[in-house]
């Protein structure tokens, strides 16, 4: 079937305004042949076919902050707060359009994980306008605002029990305080606070109309996307204590990411798995690291990361970067991963485990 056929065929169904199970499962062989361009195009579609709550206003920030704050996973992952009782996949999807649960060892593509996010900010569009007072009198970026927080929190939370002080506020259109309001709602003394804290305040700025331009730095979310298919947070193994601490550090990551998208559609866009980033001098002592290593990423353009390719022969991965990088190589093919690096200089180095 061709790009067209399929683009037509996915224009009348965001116009019918749901997705089959058996309609997202058509898209898997589709996302493996579209280039950038055309897998863009695709997606934007539902902003113009999107339901009628949709095509009343431009939802375009609701998206930005919740791909921004969410990341995008394509295999299902345990919920940080409540564990695989919430099984999550894509942009935050605990459920599929049909009402099924997802579950562990789920897997979707990049398309069905976009039709899902849109398809949901579209309903929690049509729910909001029915039970938040003022809705029509909100402009867009104050309407994103509250449907990137119904997106984390749910659709029903006004006048809900819990949701006392936001409710409130929006009931008496007290609309300068909705910020701070906003602010409370960040499960404090959780795991999940500080991240929450960051977006709660992004749906603030949002709101006030003055938005946080997304700047990777330390201190952006680990679901940040450094590049399409790999976030911030892998560089960390998603811990805390590997948080890089340096702007130019989120640099260098960036270089070595970017390399490492290239290896992923080398090996017909399988996923890439990082096994060890960003190593803090304790932490590279701890696992036995040389004093040396570049994995401390101790100044600008010295940094690594080691890894693999799902379900592709390592050794195959090894050979192509070999060929292909210009920096340093590590052959950790009989460990089971691949190092790339780059030292001061950026020396071509190859070496041996």
């Amino acid at each position: 079937m061709s790009y067209a056929t399929v683009r037509a065929a996915a224009e009348h169904i965001a116009r019918a305004g749901k997705i089959t199970p058996h309609q997202l499962a058509a898209f898997s062989a589709l996302d493996q042949g579209l280039t950038d361009a055309q897998r863009q195009s695709f997606t934007e579609l539902w902003r113009a076919a999107g339901s009628p709550a949709a095509q009343q206003s431009d939802l375009a920030a609701a998206l930005k902050i919740i791909k921004e704050f969410e990341g995008c996973h394509l295999e299902a992952y345990a919920d940080p707060l409540h564990g695989w009782d919430v099984a999550t996949i894509g942009y935050g999807t605990t459920r599929y359009s049909d009402g099924r649960k997802v579950k562990q060892g789920d897997r979707i593509n990049a398309i069905e994980a976009d039709m899902l996010l849109r398809q949901e900010i579209d309903h929690i569009a049509e729910k909001l306008r029915a039970t938040v007072p003022h809705w029509a009198a909100m402009a867009d970026h104050q309407k994103c605002a509250l449907i990137s927080f119904a997106y984390n929190l749910g659709s029903g939370f006004y006048g809900a029990e819990g949701f006392e002080t936001i409710s409130r506020e929006l009931c008496a259109k007290n609309w300068s305080a909705v910020p701070a309001a906003l602010l409370l709602y960040r499960n404090p003394g959780t795991n999940v606070e500080a991240g929450l804290k960051r977006r709660r305040e992004a749906e603030g700025q949002l709101w006030a109309g003055n938005p946080q331009q997304p700047k990777l730095s330390p201190a952006s979310p680990f679901s940040a996307l450094i590049t399409p298919h790999i976030t911030i947070g892998e560089f960390a193994l998603n811990e805390e204590a590997r948080r890089f601490t340096h702007q130019h550090q989120i640099a260098t990551a960036a270089e070595l990411a970017a390399f490492l998208e290239r290896v992923r559609v080398a090996f017909g866009g399988k996923p890439v798995i990082i096994t060890s980033g960003y190593r803090p001098p304790a932490i590279n002592k701890s696992v036995g690291g040389a004093s040396s290593s570049e994995h401390l990423y101790n100044a600008p353009s010295v940094g690594a990361v080691d890894f693999y390719i799902q379900g592709a022969d390592i050794n195959a991965v090894q050979s192509w970067c070999d060929k292909e990088w210009p920096c340093s190589v590590g052959y950790g093919a009989p460990k089971g991963f691949v190092h790339l690096g780059v030292r001061a200089g950026r020396p071509r180095v190859r070496w041996d485990y």
